[in-house]
């Protein structure tokens, strides 16, 4: 499967879909970016049944911002609507592959049973 590329107008119901989606925020004119594209396409080659989403920040300007993009290239992983992974930086392969199988292992109710204590004690507050 290739890339989907993300926009302002489809980045919320792609990323609140039920499964994976691995979302790389990147610009044309950065080097890490670039060398980061072809690991990038390749996994999504191998993992057809994850969305691979990619959000060029130039051109989505506003929603990078949204997503309070600070460094580029940054890699964000969602599960079943969920932000499981956020982290600025190029990964190698393996390193992919490894956060790939992380967030297949994730224990989602364990997951949501702490998204709701964390709102549950941040609304408290």
């Amino acid at each position: 499967m290739s890339t989907k590329t993300l926009t302002l107008e489809n980045f919320e119901s792609t990323v609140s879909a039920p499964g994976i989606v691995l979302v790389d925020f990147w610009a044309a004119w950065c080097a890490p970016c670039r060398m980061f594209a072809p690991v990038f396409e390749a996994a999504a080659a191998e993992h057809p049944d994850i969305t691979f989403g990619k959000v060029d920040t130039e051109a989505e300007r506003e929603l990078a911002a949204r997503a309070a993009i600070t460094s580029i290239p940054t890699l964000m992983a969602f599960r079943d609507g969920i932000l499981v992974f956020a982290q600025p930086g190029a990964l190698p392969a393996p390193a992919l592959e490894d956060l790939v199988s992380k967030v297949r292992e994730l224990d989602m109710d364990e997951v949501r049973r702490k998204v709701a204590e964390h709102e549950a004690s941040t609304a408290a507050s």
